[in-house]
């Protein structure tokens, strides 16, 4: 397989999104629940609920809108082009993404165009959902919350515009000149790393411990440094042959929270440490590369239990996951990333020595 044409892009409106879906999913992004709460409690009740109801069924942060954003792709560009878009077209030119099922876009533009919805298409949505693998995606209430602002375009469209303005005023200004020269220096390394790694390496490295076994099947592919998005990559498209991969640009000893003193990196591995149930995976995959099933069957654990402590175990980068294609379906190995073990434990000792990290 040729391998794909690699890209470079940087803009703080790719992290006004991701942040949003960092703010609204902090359990599952390793963020402190209750400074998620504080920071969307900073909103008025109706622009709240406005960013709320939009996470809960965007098939994921606009990448492939960002990415044609024009220079320097900033916050305040961003919210510059979607105010110059009629109302109406604003939802289908954040969510109807170049690999949508044409089945889902068509109900959906329909609804639109009718500005009514009803059980047809919720059916209609339900199925193509089941044909596409992304059943786990349309849940009633997401169902429910789609076609009602699919069916009010227009109003959707002006009410979002205002609640991402008000997002921007009272928080994500000041977020955007904290973050920037992380995103410049990050950029810089990363693009040195790849005039001397493989893409293979280059991914890993700045993935924090994702492998494939096979490249991503794309003739091009976009690498964008994201501060909200560590140490996890954000995965998107910008066409059918461009695939667009944000990776962390939170320095090591930084925190998201402003002013706080640990640093993520250090309390994520501290916490990760912390389970008896995480050290016994952490010393099993020292031994040799293991699925979930295998762990599951040492552990006496179910699957979903296993992957919990593999989501926080990966959040602290503690593991590598090896990504291999077997009979056609995608498959998961975790090993030990041993490298990452020896940084913590000097970044605890640093830190307990001089305050520093």
């Amino acid at each position: 397989m040729a391998l794909p044409n690699l890209f470079w892009d940087m803009g703080t409106a790719y992290d006004l999104f991701v942040s949003l879906e960092v703010l609204h999913r902090p359990a599952d992004l390793g963020v402190r629940g209750a400074w998620a709460a504080g920071v969307r409690a900073r909103l008025p009740a109706a622009e709240r609920e406005t960013l709320q109801q939009v996470q809960s069924f965007f098939f994921g942060p606009p990448f492939h809108w960002v990415h044609r954003l024009p220079d320097p792709k900033d916050a305040a560009t961003a919210l510059w082009v979607l105010g110059r878009l009629p109302p109406e077209n604003r939802l289908p030119a954040l969510m109807l993404f170049p690999t949508l099922p044409q089945g889902v876009r068509e109900v959906l533009q329909d609804v639109a165009a009718r500005q009514a919805w009803d059980e047809r298409d919720r059916e209609a949505l339900k199925t193509h959902a089941r044909t596409s693998g992304k059943e786990h995606i349309f849940k009633p209430k997401v169902l429910a919350n789609i076609l009602e602002a699919w069916s009010h375009a227009e109003e959707f469209g002006e009410r979002y515009l205002h609640a991402l303005r008000t997002y921007y005023d009272v928080f994500f200004a000041e977020e955007e000149t904290r973050i920037r020269p992380a995103l410049k220096a990050t950029l810089a390394r990363a693009q040195d790393l790849a005039e001397r790694l493989s893409l293979q390496d280059l991914l890993e490295e700045l993935s924090q411990g994702l492998r494939f076994a096979e490249l991503p099947n794309t003739a091009e592919l976009v690498l964008v440094p994201s501060y909200w998005s560590t140490p996890i990559m954000f995965f998107g498209e910008v066409s059918a042959e461009r695939a667009i991969w944000l990776f962390g640009a939170k320095p090591a000893d930084a925190s998201l929270v402003p002013g706080e003193v640990v640093p993520d990196a250090l309390l994520r591995t501290l916490k990760a440490l912390s389970d008896p149930t995480r050290l016994r995976i952490l010393r099993y995959a020292t031994e040799e590369p293991l699925s979930p099933v295998k762990l599951s069957r040492r552990l006496r654990l179910r699957i979903p239990t296993v992957m919990h402590h593999l989501r926080i175990l990966r959040l602290a980068t503690l593991v590598q996951v090896t990504v291999k294609e077997i009979d056609g379906k995608s498959r998961d190995l975790y090993t030990v990333r041993l490298e990452a073990m020896e940084a913590a434990f000097v970044a605890l000792k640093s830190y307990l020595v001089t305050g520093e990290s």
